[in-house]
């Protein structure tokens, strides 16, 4: 089983997400990619201290990369949107 404080990565933070969060409660974070909805939800509940009201997941799937003739490849990832609760909110980068 994996840890409440390892199951969220970083919250993603792109124009598209902030207006998610000023328009829909909404927040996105990287998850774990083990990680199922139960679990992310728990997560965010106890670590942030707030109610959750719904939890949509999607893996992202890594970009090839190209350094001169050697090909790569990026990880896969985990993409969770948390939509909270009417009168809840996640304060981590308000005022900046």
């Amino acid at each position: 089983m994996i840890k409440e404080y390892d199951i969220i990565r970083r919250p993603v933070i792109t124009e598209k997400t902030t207006l998610q969060k000023e328009y829909h409660n909404q927040i996105t974070f990287e998850v774990d990619i083990n990680a199922n909805r139960v679990e992310i939800k728990n997560a965010i509940e106890k670590n942030f201290e707030t109610k959750v009201l719904q939890v949509r997941t999607s893996v992202v799937k890594g970009k090839t990369t190209q350094r001169g003739k050697i090909l790569g490849k990026k990880k896969n990832w985990k993409k969770a949107v948390v939509k909270l609760m009417p009168g809840q909110k996640i304060d981590f980068f308000e005022g900046v």
